[in-house]
């Protein structure tokens, strides 16, 4: 077991800047850490970058230093808490039972209200968290990302290494870019699609902000499924950001307003359950009753909103498929399904979508290495610190690409953009899929090209 750091060793001058009296982190959970050191193998910064105050332990011990006023919330603590992936790894191995979820959720609204950020900082997060969250404002950048790409100016960039050199984490962005298709351009999906055969039941579907953009083709496969499996799908129009991004960074203003919005849209709509396919949404929309604690007017609202949400493959595994499933090749298909963290730590969900893709004939599943390890994407992480989240990526895609497999299952989109990135840096083709869109493969009997 490593000795901790004390922060405070050199004293600190009277009148500290620390936390506020809004929901700080509570010294009852702090005080549930042991300092066991349990938490430090399951830690993917730890794991990279070694240092015991980049280690939920340690972290735990900063706030707890801040709260007593012997730490300062500044230069020297605030990086290790932007360190933290927000993966909640940590949450799942703890035998103490330590809420860190909750410990680090208290403390980034803290950072931000009370920190001073460095200018480029202040400038990389306001165009992420007023871009990323709009679907209206990311429509109009499409036509011009679109030549970007297609006339091999997008190559140049990366060619030069002169961004990555000037602006690391424009260059970090500009590498998970997702690939802007014709198919990019279509318009959203109705309003309300109507079940095939019997109605068994009446839901709504959230189709984000970015996926909505860049990754159509998943909402529209789960849509499908949905539909094959007797669901009628209500999608309002007025949906927007489900809040994620801004809520795991302590952006708290703006989540709860994006987390109103979501609550509203879907007010009247008498559905059984609200559908989301990306998992770092999904474990955002279960948390709205935290999110909207003080507010007495939405505060009920977002505690049933929040329980009839539901991720997809928990929702399909609760129903029960109805429709037929037929193989995605003529033989067998080594199939590695990628736990997204926010599925897996935050949400519980590891079984279901195994379960699922295991009832598709002539799938045969593999597991990874490390397979609850963080792949470093983590909503903006791999944007904010690309180098910690570069040696994340690489070790996850050796060990998926150590299965075997000949097919990557991701259930999350910033998990899929990391994944195909540093497959795309190891020289190596793999074809990767939602478990949406292999489940609507199946059911519609198309054969999927592997090699």
């Amino acid at each position: 077991m490593q000795t901790i750091e004390n922060p405070a060793t050199n004293p600190e001058p009277e009148n500290l800047s620390g936390f506020d009296v809004k929901h700080p982190p509570e010294p009852k959970l702090i005080d549930t850490c042991v300092h066991c050191g349990f938490c430090l193998s399951t830690c993917p910064s730890y794991r990279v970058i070694g240092k015991e105050m980049d280690s939920p332990r340690g972290r735990i011990y900063l706030m707890d230093a801040i709260n007593e006023g012997e730490a300062e919330l500044g230069n020297a603590t605030v990086p290790h808490f932007d360190s933290c992936l927000g993966c909640l790894a940590c949450v799942t191995a703890c035998p103490s039972g330590v809420q860190y979820d909750k410990l680090i959720g208290a403390t980034r609204p803290q950072v931000e209200r009370n920190y001073e950020r460095s200018l480029p900082d202040r400038l990389i997060r306001a165009l992420i968290f007023n871009l990323f969250p709009y679907p209206s404002r990311l429509r109009p950048l499409l036509a011009p990302l679109f030549l970007y790409q297609k006339l091999g100016l997008q190559k140049v960039v990366r060619s030069t290494g002169l961004l990555k050199k000037a602006f690391p984490r424009l260059a970090a962005m500009d590498s998970i870019l997702p690939e802007v298709t014709p198919d990019t351009f279509h318009e959203p999906l109705p309003e309300v699609i109507p079940a095939q055969g019997e109605k068994r039941y009446r839901v709504g579907v959230i189709i984000g902000c970015v996926q909505r953009l860049f990754f159509s083709p998943v909402n529209e496969a789960t849509v499908r499924v949905l539909t094959a499996n007797g669901c009628e799908v209500v999608i309002p129009k007025t949906q927007g950001c489900c809040a994620a991004l801004p809520a795991h960074q302590g952006q708290e203003e703006q989540a709860q307003a994006l987390a109103r919005q979501m609550i509203d849209s879907f007010e009247d709509t008498g559905v059984d359950a609200i559908i989301i396919n990306a998992a770092g949404c999904g474990h955002t929309l279960k948390e709205y009753g935290h999110i909207l604690q003080d507010d007495r007017k939405y505060r009920e609202k977002a505690e049933e909103f929040s329980g009839k949400v539901r991720d997809a493959q928990e929702f399909l595994c609760e129903i029960g498929l109805t429709a037929k499933l037929s193989p995605l090749t003529d033989g067998e298909l080594k199939v590695v399904y990628q736990d997204a963290c926010h599925l897996l730590h935050g949400q519980k969900i590891s079984l279901q979508p195994r379960q699922l893709l295991r009832q598709i004939p002539g799938v045969k599943l593999r597991e990874p290495v490390d397979a609850a390890v963080c792949c470093g994407s983590a909503g903006v992480y791999n944007m904010m610190q690309p180098e910690v989240a570069d040696e994340l990526g690489r070790q996850k895609v050796e060990n998926l690409l150590n299965t075997g497999a000949d097919l990557i299952a991701s259930p999350n989109p910033g998990c899929s953009l990391q994944i195909k990135k540093h497959l795309q840096l190891q020289g190596k083709e793999i074809p990767l899929a939602h478990p949406m869109e292999l489940l609507d493969c199946s059911i519609r009997e198309v054969k999927l090209q592997t090699s």
